[in-house]
């Protein structure tokens, strides 16, 4: 049973009613932005014969625009337009303290965060899920994320999808193995100008709409909206590598590893930011040499294929949501950590981001929180 402290609330149908006319196991709750993907996902499984319910998620933001541009609007309507029911599910506490305190306790750490697959992890695939389950009966979750969820000698399998540049399993990761053979990903097979090309056969409102770049919780603005921490702005050093000062910078959080532009530092030459301690209330720049690393460390991990989540094994890592997998080796696994060494160095590994690993077939063998030790060695 959904935990009562989370005050997780269902509100009103947007237009109609959900009364299912199929049995449990072909019906189906779509998690709905407001965006191309997710309108198209719920129009594929209704093809596909599901009975489908959108559902949006009713979160701590100030959305300045008219009520058909609001993504929770947008959703509603192409809801409405596809004649499934529509029904906002109120997050606000969860999400809160769940989403937005962790982010930004992580950028006042001199981490980088990765809300999306928090999100994802601790409210979409965890209490969201839940909830759904108990008020509508419905165990089937599907959301307009690109990746595949497949199936082989009874055991699912999460990977990358066939549009490489879209891929999002990365942010996918975090959810429970048990759950992935009721886990749905209708646009695995597509391209994104395959799924654009749908919605305007349609004729969906949202087939032209742009697509989400920035933190939903900021308003799609600069994620520095939404951090609060007042000690984290606070001004500092800017060192270089070997501790020198070499000028002044505006507080931490409004770094992270790998940074080139808005330092406010001109060193003739290309520097990162490679080192953010957070309790000194220092930066240190360095070339892009001097940031990269091969050894990278992560704990909180999820595992999805256990057999081959081993000392040893030849796999391919990612340390950022974009770009292909790298091949690296496992090093050492622990009851809650894991140390991988890529065959080639990887440009700055943040701490607070995640690295994913896969096998040969695109499937996700685990992935982690990327720990403050990833740049111990290169």
């Amino acid at each position: 049973m959904t935990d009562d402290k989370w005050e997780i609330k269902l509100l009103e149908p947007s237009f109609s009613l959900w009364e299912p006319k199929r049995e449990s196991s072909k019906q189906i709750a779509v998690l709905m932005s407001g965006g191309v993907d997710s309108s198209v996902t719920a129009h594929l499984l209704k093809e596909q014969g599901w009975d489908v319910l959108g559902i949006t998620m009713k979160i701590p933001v100030s959305c300045e625009t008219t009520s058909r541009g609001c993504c929770g609007a947008d959703a509603a309507f192409v809801c409405n337009e596809l004649h499934i029911p529509h029904y906002f599910v109120d997050v606000t506490r969860a999400f809160e303290e769940l989403i937005i305190e962790r982010f930004r306790q992580s950028y006042a750490k001199g981490e980088t965060p990765n809300p999306c697959v928090d999100c994802n992890t601790l409210l979409k695939f965890s209490l969201l899920w839940d909830f759904l389950e108990e008020k509508f009966g419905i165990s089937y979750l599907a959301t307009g994320h690109y990746g595949k969820v497949s199936t082989m000698d009874g055991q699912a399998y999460l990977g990358r999808a066939k549009d490489k540049a879209k891929d999002q399993s990365y942010f996918l990761y975090g959810i429970a193995s048990e759950r992935l053979s009721q886990f749905v990903l209708p646009l695995g097979e597509l391209t994104k100008e395959e799924v654009r090309s749908t919605a305007r056969q349609l004729k969906l409102t949202v087939a032209e709409k742009a697509e989400s770049m920035e933190l939903c919780f900021a308003g799609e603005g600069d994620y520095r909206a939404a951090l609060s921490c007042a000690e984290a702005k606070q001004h500092g050093d800017i060192t270089d590598m070997n501790g020198n000062k070499i000028g002044t910078h505006k507080g931490v959080a409004n770094y992270t590893l790998g940074q080139r532009k808005g330092i406010g530092f001109a060193g003739g030459r290309p520097l990162y930011v490679g080192k953010i301690d957070s309790q000194a209330n220092t930066i240190a720049l360095g070339t892009r040499d001097q940031i990269s690393f091969r050894s990278v460390t992560a704990n909180q991990i999820n595992v999805l294929i256990p057999e081959d989540f081993i000392a040893g094994k030849h796999v391919y890592g990612k340390i950022r949501s974009y770009g292909d997998p790298q091949p690296c080796r496992i090093v050492d696994v622990g009851q809650t950590t894991i140390r991988v060494e890529f065959d080639e160095p990887q440009f700055a590994p943040c701490p607070g981001q995640r690295l994913v690993l896969y096998n040969r077939d695109d499937n996700i063998i685990a992935g982690g929180t990327i720990s403050a030790e990833a740049t111990a060695e290169h």
